[in-house]
């Protein structure tokens, strides 16, 4: 079997401080709330508010009126698929920057702890944070979220845009 050089693994600490970070919250959320409670307007200006909810579809509610039978496929196995496909050409490939490592190490962390809640919380994945949204595309406040949703999008941001940036360093190297 081969060795994973040390660059390709230290990133999995990331992995690992997400999933543990964001099922620890989800459970302490989980157990001190019941489901649908305001917890805190945490600084007393509608900006922020900790409020426990469900989630039984995927990002924005998507797919919440699916079947309950395929829902399993969509939301369980295809992510699995997705995360597997995404580690194991990340171990593959040496074309990764070092940014890019990290990102997919949070993309990786992420999308696990929302699959872990898929699993074994059948109520739906544990979402507690809500921002204001100021009214932007009609919405009063951004649709509830948790740590795996918010590592997940910060992530890809990160990874898309260092892939657009990095091109241009390709070409500036290869001018010089």
């Amino acid at each position: 079997m081969k060795r994973i050089e040390k660059g390709k693994a230290l990133p999995f600490i990331l992995t690992g401080l997400i999933i543990l970070a964001d099922q620890a919250v989800k459970s302490f959320i989980a157990t001190k709330w019941p489901q649908n409670t305001f917890i805190k307007d945490v600084f007393n200006n509608d900006l922020l508010h900790i409020y426990h909810v469900r989630n039984k579809a995927i990002a924005f509610s998507l797919g919440h009126n699916f079947p309950d039978a395929i829902r399993p496929a969509l939301f369980i196995v295809l992510p699995i698929l997705v995360l597997g496909f995404l580690l194991w050409y990340y171990l593959k490939s040496n074309e990764f920057s070092g940014i890019q490592r990290w990102a997919v190490a949070g993309i990786i962390g992420g999308g696990t702890g929302n699959i872990i809640d898929r699993i074994f919380r059948p109520e739906g994945v544990v979402d507690f944070i809500s921002v204001k949204f100021f009214g932007i595309f009609g919405m009063e406040r951004w649709p509830t979220f948790n740590i795996a949703d918010s590592s997940v999008v910060i992530c890809c941001i990160i990874l898309v845009v260092s892939m657009m940036l990095r091109p241009q360093r390709q070409e500036k190297q290869a001018e010089s």
